[in-house]
């Protein structure tokens, strides 16, 4: 593994954990300190989204003519910047601050993550490239673990605002970190006319025009109805990151600490359980792994619909929820991961990054619009999950009978 791709992820230890510090409970600040309704908190999370999601397909094209490192870098500092201005509009009660800076990460996240993908992608071919990813992506769960424990105890002793002071702290750092220790991937230097611009397969060739590699993507069938299916999922999968620790907390009563050592539990379950069950799919079906993570997840939510319908052992059936779900998110995460570079050509791999996440991001945008109105609805666990579960259903039909027959083999295997 090349030694760029081993210092990312552990820089994404010690990113992850400061943004893993505030934003996994940003629903809970909205909630409990300004007292926003269920509803209007998955309209609000929508509303923070939707900008960053027009955006990032610009930025895996940037990437491709700007350079990987150069546009990671600035993305992050910007992350860090806006983090420590989270910090002031909590202390100020401002819901519209609290919403342009929750924003404003977002769209700096965003403009990063073609870029990280992309340098991956460059560093490595093949199996390795599916490593690679697994361990940028360990290093991201070992700092979730950290942040999210940490996070979940420390804001019931010291409060959301200096929570967030010390992730925006923790952000500069990481990034102070990654510009020092990271080199410029063969793309970067072969686009500076560097005569170092060599990888394992030769000097990185240069994109060509944004119309050129929007013809390419019109084109590409295949690759856009994964897009599309993989975005359906997302209004199942994405209950996850919002409207499940909302739910979790609002509605079961479960505390904060509770609800920090569950999604630490999802770290650690990652962190552990990544890079074997990565190693075990080697050769097989991306396609094929990403149905068994959507599998899971569908039960873990079926799950937790039962057992919160029933009130039966809330606490330990939480984490045994978590720890299915965890499961279903580290087998689709291998081909949410590489997928994309894999199909993507060598000219525009930030490109293919760029518009995956955006249209994959349709269903984020959607998914806690979809949920909180659920919860709002009704107060039946079962039918709320089940109702969240269901997109789930076309989402498989359409990457197993459509996708996946038409992806090229070697592009669609671990």
């Amino acid at each position: 593994m090349d030694r760029n791709v081993r210092w990312l992820g552990f820089g994404a230890v010690v990113r992850a954990t400061g943004v893993s510090l505030v934003l996994p409970f940003l629903v809970l600040y909205l909630r409990n300190v300004l007292e926003v309704g269920y509803a209007e908190i998955g309209l609000l999370v929508a509303l923070t989204g939707i900008t960053p999601l027009l955006i990032v397909p610009f930025a895996g094209f940037l990437t491709d003519r700007v350079g990987r490192r150069r546009v990671f870098l600035l993305g992050l500092a910007a992350e860090a910047a806006s983090v420590l201005a989270l910090s002031e509009a909590m202390r100020a009660h401002s819901l519209v601050g609290v919403l342009v800076l929750v924003t404003t990460v977002q769209i700096v996240g965003t403009i990063a993550g073609p870029a990280i993908s992309a340098y991956v992608a460059d560093l490595a071919q093949g199996s390795d490239r599916t490593m690679g990813f697994t361990w940028v992506r360990i290093g991201w769960n070992v700092g979730f673990t950290i942040g999210v424990f940490a996070g979940g105890v420390l804001i019931g002793f010291v409060g959301f605002v200096e929570v967030a002071l010390t992730a925006g702290i923790v952000l500069l750092v990481s990034t102070g970190l990654l510009a020092l220790i990271l080199d410029p991937s063969p793309y970067d230097l072969e686009r500076a006319g560097s005569s170092l611009a060599v990888g394992a397969g030769g000097h990185a060739p240069r994109s060509g025009s944004m119309r050129g590699s929007f013809a390419i993507l019109a084109r590409d069938r295949p690759f856009l109805a994964l897009c599309g299916a993989v975005a359906l999922s997302m209004l199942t999968i994405g209950q996850w990151g919002t409207i499940f620790p909302l739910y979790v907390n609002t509605v079961l009563d479960i505390p904060y600490a509770i609800l920090g050592a569950g999604l630490a539990l999802n770290g650690l379950v990652v962190v552990f359980g990544q890079a074997p069950m990565t190693r075990a799919s080697l050769g097989h079906r991306h396609t094929s792994l990403f149905l068994l993570g959507l599998a899971g997840y569908a039960g873990g939510f079926l799950l937790f619909g039962v057992v919160g319908q029933f009130a039966f052992a809330l606490v330990p059936s939480f984490f045994v929820v978590v720890f299915v779900l965890t499961v279903g998110e580290n087998l689709s995460s291998i081909p949410g991961t590489t997928l994309p570079s894999n199909l993507a050509p060598a000219t525009d791999i930030g490109a293919y990054n760029g518009v995956f996440f955006a249209i994959v991001g349709v269903g984020q945008l959607l998914a806690p619009v979809l949920g909180g109105a659920v919860i709002a609805a009704s107060s039946s666990p079962l039918i709320v999950w089940g109702i969240l579960v269901a997109p789930s259903v076309p989402a498989g039909a359409i990457l197993a009978l459509y996708v996946t027959p038409r992806l090229r083999a070697e592009a669609n295997r671990a």
